[in-house]
């Protein structure tokens, strides 16, 4: 059975965690919110979340591991060295790693973007680029690098389609959940509605 872990911190990008979570808990996927460093987590808005779990070493049994943005939120990521290491291990053991609109600057920080295909919220690239010079920014709505195991997606009006992805990257069918949640009519309707 797949598991997935959304880690959560204090600043998170509420949204871009619990669209991931719900997405993948109606496809039956296992998946636990994680605290950074407590289960207790007050996300950018003060929308308070509560995690199934905090950051242990349990990480590394997870078959994707998602970080949701926000700034702040993504900082508290990034300057976490206990999760450093567990994502460095999992990363040298072939697993996948996900992270989106500034929570890409985590993965660049523990040289996770080294030579892959990323994107992250505009103008975070700049920072990435600093800590990996070798890595191939895009514009991509989201990213999948199928060689480092990377997806990555630019920001809070992407986060169902960074779910979406996050599911059918672990080979599981979202099509009928699409309709069902209208995702579908959204993505061949957007244009004709702004």
């Amino acid at each position: 059975m797949t598991k997935v872990a959304v880690v959560f911190a204090d600043g998170c990008e509420e949204v871009e965690g619990l669209s991931v979570v719900d997405v993948l808990r109606r496809l039956n996927i296992d998946c636990d919110m994680v605290g950074l460093d407590k289960k207790e987590i007050d996300g950018d808005h003060h929308i308070l979340l509560t995690c199934d779990k905090v950051v242990d070493d349990s990480l590394l049994d997870y078959d994707l591991v998602a970080f949701p943005g926000g700034r702040t939120g993504a900082l508290n990521l990034r300057n976490n060295k206990k999760l450093a290491d567990l994502m460095i291990q999992r990363n040298k053991a072939g697993k996948w790693d996900a992270a989106m609109c500034a929570a890409p600057i985590a993965l660049g920080h523990y040289g996770l973007l080294e030579g892959a295909n990323y994107t992250c919220y505009p103008g975070f690239e700049k920072q990435i680029e600093e800590e990996c010079p070798n890595g191939h920014f895009s514009t991509g709505i989201t990213v999948v690098d199928q060689e480092h195991k990377i997806i990555t997606s630019r920001g809070p009006a992407t986060a169902w389609a960074y779910a979406y992805t996050i599911a059918r990257t672990l080979g599981h069918d979202t099509s009928d959940l699409e309709k069902g949640m209208l995702y579908d009519y959204l993505a061949k309707n957007i244009n004709a509605s702004l």
